[in-house]
């Protein structure tokens, strides 16, 4: 892949300036460039996706979750997730499963492709992957977790985290047992989303259960769930005794959420500098990024469709937008709507209710 046709003056200005209210971070044995991460989600972390969101903020990366059997018998769609792009800095794969012999040997192979470090899911409440004891379902039985993770550490150089929820369901609140865990298996971090697997994506996220684990964790914690504006962002991000923070649907709707949410002032302003022509560039690039990773043109349109239409939410007439692109089968008709809607909207604000629900299955 070729490296991307730089940003505007204009555009590079505006990241700069907030860049530089990035710190940087250490996890365990891993440096990251900022506190601000993005979370793993399924059909979404891809390579173009991953690298639009480093070059715009993110301080590290997660590739959606990918089956340890189908690596183990080697299914050329599953090995194709696990592929890393050298311009990838800071990126860390995550594999789902339920046993530990399967989880090592797929470790090891997911291992050779290159990634910062390896994450396995214990977070994700799709009814697919728990029925069979992946996902949030390891929260079920925490007793298999060590030998899970001693498992795999056994066949890994590369440092080994998690991602989970607070618990199965209100009955089951077992995170802070999970973490002790953890630490004693060697787990270099734990991200955790804050809410329980029945809950899905309803409700809100327990942040206070978050934070009170952040009094007696023993490795670095990086919180989850309910971070989709960049106003509450950086405030979680002032008052949280988590060592990092994970975005996932909020940087569906607004790619700039990981600058945005740096500087505390300008997030409390409620009011984005980043204008219609700010997202046609970062269309631009991810169409670079899609358009070299993926050879089947149909693969590209769909991929890029989403994303357009999601970056689009909050403007004004995007559901005539969403509308026309969805309605249009051709790539390059597809990129003309595009540009001329994003560059149409001027000065044009986004307006988004974030007590809607937005993306409730699956993501994040």
């Amino acid at each position: 892949m070729n490296t991307p046709t730089p940003f505007s003056s204009e555009l590079n200005q505006k990241i700069e300036s907030f860049r530089s209210h990035a710190s940087p971070i250490k996890l365990g044995a891993i440096s990251f460039s900022s506190k601000l991460l993005l979370a793993p989600m399924a059909g979404i972390c891809n390579i173009p996706y991953r690298l639009l969101m480093e070059d715009l903020g993110a301080g590290g990366t997660v590739s959606e979750l990918i089956s340890c059997h189908g690596i183990n018998y080697g299914n050329q769609r599953t090995l194709e997730m696990l592929k890393i792009h050298p311009l990838e800095k800071n990126v860390g794969i995550q594999l789902f499963g339920e046993d530990a012999e399967s989880m090592a040997r797929a470790a090891e192979v997911a291992e050779s492709y290159g990634p910062k470090f390896l994450d396995i899911n214990m977070g994700c409440p799709v009814t697919k992957v728990v029925s069979k004891g992946g996902g949030s379902a390891l929260l079920k039985e925490i007793q298999n977790l060590a030998p899970l993770f001693e498992k795999m550490r056994s066949k890994m150089k590369l440092p080994l985290s998690i991602k989970i929820r607070t618990g199965w369901d209100a009955n089951t609140l077992n995170a802070q047992e999970v973490l002790k865990i953890a630490h004693e298996s060697g787990i270099e971090w734990v991200a955790i989303h804050g809410r329980t697997r029945t809950q899905q994506y309803t409700g809100l996220a327990n942040w206070e259960y978050i934070e009170n684990l952040n009094e007696v964790k023993k490795l670095p914690l990086i919180g989850n769930g309910d971070l989709h504006h960049p106003f509450g962002v950086s405030e979680r991000l002032q008052k949280t005794n988590c060592d990092a923070l994970m975005l996932a649907r909020g940087a569906l709707r607004n790619p700039f959420i990981f600058l945005e949410s740096l500087d505390p002032e300008y997030a409390s302003l409620k009011r984005s500098t980043f204008l219609g022509k700010d997202y046609w560039e970062v269309i631009q690039r991810l169409y670079e990024y899609t358009t070299q990773t993926f050879s089947e043109e149909r693969t590209v349109l769909v991929q890029l469709r989403k994303l357009i239409v999601w970056f689009a939410a909050g403007f004004p007439h995007a559901a005539s937008f969403r509308s026309q692109i969805f309605g249009c089968p051709v790539l390059e008709d597809c990129m003309k709507i595009s540009e001329d809607y994003f560059l149409s909207l001027g000065e044009s604000q986004k307006f988004i209710n974030y007590d809607e629900v937005f993306m409730s299955s699956g993501h994040g």
